[in-house]
């Protein structure tokens, strides 16, 4: 709870300073933007390791706005428990035949889940407050879930990556570093930024 409220704390700072300088008020993800990391920062480094779930967990987020375009008008629910089952059984088999904990990935994972559907009711209010912003045109839900499912596939291998800097004593002040450069080059909206901070609620052990 400590590390996400400062996660959350630093990213809302930091998406507050975005709209007070920009305006902005959509609740839309922004495209991907280049996520490489300093040059200082090299994959080996403890801030190097971090880093990618920082930013693919931006990535996955921004896959909740395409689900909830999906979703939008047929009545269907933003909850599906058959498919949370699903991913949550693949990324265990992944994290097992990597030498992975597979009970550490199940618990970021079902974070991974609960922010994306963070994503998906913001969006769906927003609409529902303003249908002139709703979308004109529902994705194919199908192959959003395809990219989807090649997100999870490399967070179960940054994960496993990762474990000396996860278990860390400093890992949570370098994932909030890792979380505001993702959400400053991302441009995250406030709705999308407090997604991420619970996305990665459980990182650091």
């Amino acid at each position: 709870m400590q590390l996400t409220t400062s996660i959350r704390s630093a990213l809302i700072a930091g998406a507050a300073a975005t709209v007070l300088f920009t305006g902005a008020t959509g609740a839309v993800a922004a495209p991907a933007a280049p996520s490489a990391a300093p040059a200082s920062a090299t994959t080996h480094s403890p801030y190097g390791q971090l880093r990618p779930l920082a930013a693919l967990s931006a990535e996955r987020l921004a896959t909740g706005d395409l689900v909830a375009a999906a979703k939008w008008g047929t009545g269907g629910p933003v909850d599906d428990p058959a498919r949370e089952q699903e991913v949550l059984r693949a990324v265990a088999e992944q994290a097992r035949q990597l030498g992975a904990d597979p009970a550490v990935t199940v618990r970021f994972f079902r974070d991974q889940i609960e922010a994306n559907k963070v994503v998906q009711r913001g969006l769906h209010r927003a609409w529902d407050a303003d249908p002139g912003r709703a979308p004109t045109e529902r994705p194919d839900l199908g192959q959003v879930r395809k990219e989807i499912n090649r997100i999870n596939h490399e967070l179960v291998q940054a994960l496993a990556d990762s474990p000396q800097a996860r278990s860390a004593p400093y890992c949570a002040p370098l994932l909030t570093a890792a979380a505001v450069r993702v959400r400053h080059e991302r441009h995250l909206d406030a709705l999308h930024t407090g997604a991420l901070a619970r996305s990665l609620r459980s990182v650091c052990a």
